[in-house]
């Protein structure tokens, strides 16, 4: 019999640490989840805690190791994958707090804080060419305008005892193994580092100081990292001690250079292999991956740089070694479907309904939009909104249009506030998202990116009507993995990369991917959402119309 070798994956989301562990063919042997918390001081500024996020790693490793029954000498290898979250700490490695709340454990900026969004418009009007790889704006999300709210409104307090600035996949590995290296993935996705895929690669000091930030550049970058490092890289000697016995894993065990969340993700579910006789196999330039949570993100790769305004990248090699990244998104997906659902006033009776028949509020409201389709006697589902609209930017738009001050608007509302109102309200919700996407790959076809199926994962994969409503829209196959976790498998790969077990991401891949079916679209309703699609781009130059006649 051949001994199997496992490797453990880290994905560290929002609102929860995960871990799985898994085989060296890719299955999934057994998942652990534990919360993490989130403060929200004030409108549009989100914290987290790096002690409380590394807790919560170390428990759920423990979890695994106790309840899978794998001994943990025949782990291979570790891979952390995070938010693209920003970590402050001090020259001792303590926790240095982001916000005037006085309480110095919230030492982490969210990916969706906005509290930069001021900052982030000053650095889109420098015209540097830095913005040329983020789609010629830059994002609140990113962080070189949380860096500069910080210098800006707690110089005192945090800037000046700020020793390290990392990204969160980056902490984890720090803290994993006590080596400073950044990933590339991490810095040219969100920190403006450049790398031109001739061999050149290196921070922007005119940057830096055309934003204020030149002192960031003082000692050769250390605060921010001078050590470059490709995802699934080896991190420093791997495991130290000190992490090793908090994780309860065998010191030096190989730890895989970090990845964003998003693009473990892409990693994990780019890789499978199509369950369906004749489906064609297409090149990973023409395939996206949809990677749905509390937010989503559109990942495509291409041979060479291609430049799409309001989508962020080209990034060289920041998931797959050699290849350019090209990446969309949508600030809310997950989190915008709660918000809708949650505030509903019919919502307390779907969820009742729900309890009573152990499914999910979804689900419920999945059932009530087909039971209403079957009696109007209508082609499909998607018909029940023709008189609907609702365009979802609640939170900013993230892409094509990079403009975070969007706001979100809904057309047809009635007096009605039925258990039915409410599954209409979230099926124009879904379809709003999924235009959303459709508006992304226009945008990127236009500039010679062109997409021929998706791949989805991510929580809202799991959602039927989801899924489906993508495929409908965009008139695309999508394919789905049939391992559901892709993020920790991408993460796993990391780890497989560093133990030497795979010579290249690519091959950690081919052999880790496992398999997908494919999910084809109604072509009926293509012309229905060519209509709603035509509403869909009229809403926000509506929104953008009303802004100029208020402007004075």
């Amino acid at each position: 019999m051949v001994e199997r070798k496992y490797y453990i994956g880290v994905d560290v989301g929002t609102g929860s640490a995960r871990a799985a562990i898994v085989r060296d063919d890719g299955y999934i042997v057994s998942v652990a989840t534990e919360p993490i918390r989130i403060w929200n001081p004030k409108p549009n500024m989100y914290e987290q805690s790096s002690d409380n996020i590394w807790n919560a790693v170390t428990v759920c490793v423990k979890k695994l190791l106790a309840g899978s029954g794998v001994d943990k000498t025949s782990v291979f290898g570790i891979g952390f994958d995070a938010t693209c979250s920003l970590v402050v700490v001090d020259k001792d490695f303590k926790p240095v707090q982001v916000s005037d709340t006085g309480d110095e454990v919230r030492n982490i900026v969210m990916w969706m804080d906005h509290r930069a969004s001021d900052e982030a418009d000053s650095i889109s009007h420098t015209g540097h060419k830095v913005l040329d790889q983020v789609g010629g704006t830059m994002s609140p999300e990113m962080e070189p305008p949380k860096l500069m709210w910080l210098k800006k409104h707690l110089k005192e307090s945090c800037w000046d005892n700020a020793a390290h600035f990392f990204e969160l996949p980056d902490f984890l590995t720090w803290r994993a193994t006590g080596s400073l290296s950044r990933s590339l993935c991490s810095v040219v996705s969100k920190w403006g580092y450049q790398a031109d895929g001739q061999g050149l690669s290196s921070w922007s000091e005119s940057f830096l100081q055309k934003i204020g930030l030149e002192d960031l550049a003082d000692n050769n970058y250390s605060r921010i990292g001078n050590d470059i490092k490709p995802p699934g890289s080896p991190c420093g000697e791997g495991l130290s001690a000190k992490a090793a016995a908090e994780l309860g894993l065998m010191e030096k065990t190989p730890v895989g250079t970090s990845i964003i969340d998003a693009h473990a993700g892409g990693l994990g579910c780019l890789s499978c292999n199509i369950d369906s006789p004749g489906f064609p196999e297409f090149p990973l330039s023409n395939r996206l991956a949809l990677i749905c949570g509390t937010s989503s993100c559109h990942m495509t790769l291409s041979e060479e740089p291609r430049y799409v305004a309001g989508v962020w990248g080209p990034h060289y090699s920041a998931m797959i070694p050699g290849m350019w990244l090209i990446e969309g998104g949508q600030s809310a997906t997950g989190k915008l479907l709660d918000h809708i659902v949650e505030t509903h006033a019919a919502y307390a009776d779907v969820e009742t309904t729900a309890a009573t028949k152990g499914v999910s509020v979804y689900a419920v409201l999945n059932d009530i939009l087909k039971d209403m389709a079957s009696k109007k006697r209508i082609p499909s589902v998607s018909h029940l909104t023709k008189n609907f609209h609702l365009w979802p930017d609640f939170h900013g738009n993230r892409a094509p249009l990079a403009d975070p001050s969007l706001t979100g608007m809904i057309s047809g509302l009635t007096l009605s506030a039925s258990s039915e109102d409410l599954a209409i309200l979230y099926l124009a919700t879904v379809q709003a998202l999924c235009y959303g996407t459709r508006h992304i790959l226009e945008e990127m076809k236009i500039k010679g990116q062109v997409i021929n199926v998706i791949y989805l994962c991510g929580g809202l994969r799991k959602n039927p009507l989801f899924v489906s409503m993508n495929a409908d829209v965009t008139g695309m196959p999508v394919v789905l993995p049939e391992e559901k976790e892709s993020v920790l498998l991408g993460a796993a790969m990391l780890g497989a990369c560093a133990s030497a077990s795979h010579y290249s991401v690519q091959s950690a891949m081919k052999a880790m991917g496992g398999r997908g079916q494919v999910m084809t679209p109604n072509l009926d309703d293509l012309s229905f959402h060519d209509k709603k699609y035509k509403v869909f781009r009229q809403m926000v130059e509506d929104q953008q119309q009303y802004r100029a006649f208020m402007s004075d």
